[in-house]
């Protein structure tokens, strides 16, 4: 038996493997608007709220990357240095960015995978598409990284700006505001555009292809559908394949 990749259009299987009660144009009649719109709220929640509990890393990683003379003794090591010299409240520069910032891109690279991912499927038709969808899952995680990233830029270029010179400005908006006014918008938000993509392309890819992979094999190894399995039990195959997805993109990028 053949596991569903839950991750993938249920029509895109081909026709000896789809539900009989189930035809193509019906199933794909529920990808509409309120769908994607779904995905890309979950996605900018989830990336928002991961992404900001972790300030307080990026706050020392950032750190030991600016001033790799003074920050010297590790990870545990930076944070008392942070703590000691401008409190525990340091630790949450950049706060609003990152939580913007990764909102807004998680908001168009789920959405935006689920959109590219749907419509590849619709054009290349059933039984090509599932036999090409590892390749429709590249290419619908690199262009939906690729927009995301330029949401994204800006709103990173302001975080780094906020921790490297905490005095910069009191908040996100006055210094973004304060960075278009002294660099311009391409110099102040844009230099470091390509650096992002070569790390959060490869990422994405690697994260969306691998963990559908993954989550076939897990079906596939316990010979069920995921229509066979309680919610529950699904999501348990969602986060486990999202685990090593999540390892083997870190790996990459």
């Amino acid at each position: 038996m053949v596991a569903v990749n839950p991750l993938f259009p249920r029509a895109a299987l081909p026709k000896q493997q789809r539900p009989i009660t189930i035809a193509s144009g019906e199933d794909f009649s529920r990808f509409n608007t309120m769908y994607y719109l779904k995905g890309a709220l979950a996605g900018g929640i989830c990336c928002g709220v991961t992404h900001g509990a972790l300030t307080p890393v990026d706050v020392v990683k950032t750190r030991m990357q600016l001033d790799p003379v003074k920050y010297n003794k590790g990870m545990i090591g930076g944070f008392r240095q942070v703590i000691a010299g401008e409190g525990a409240g340091a630790l949450l520069t950049g706060l609003g960015p990152t939580v913007s910032g990764y909102f807004v891109q998680g908001w168009f690279k789920f959405g935006g995978v689920e959109f590219f991912k749907i419509q590849a499927a619709k054009a290349l038709g059933d039984e090509k598409a599932w036999n090409n969808r590892n390749g429709i899952y590249l290419g619908a995680a690199a262009i939906a990284e690729f927009i995301a990233d330029i949401f994204l830029c800006p709103l990173e270029a302001t975080r780094i700006r906020l921790v490297s010179n905490p005095t910069y400005a009191p908040s996100m908006m006055s210094a973004m505001t304060k960075m278009a006014s002294e660099e311009g918008v391409i110099g102040g938000f844009y230099a470091g555009f390509g650096p992002i993509l070569f790390k959060q392309v490869p990422y994405t890819m690697a994260k969306f292809a691998v963990q559908g992979k993954v989550a076939e094999m897990i079906y596939d190894g316990m010979k069920k559908q995921p229509s066979e399995l309680s919610g529950s039990a699904n999501v348990g195959v969602s986060l486990s394949s999202g685990v090593v997805a999540g390892v083997a993109a870190a790996v990459i990028s």
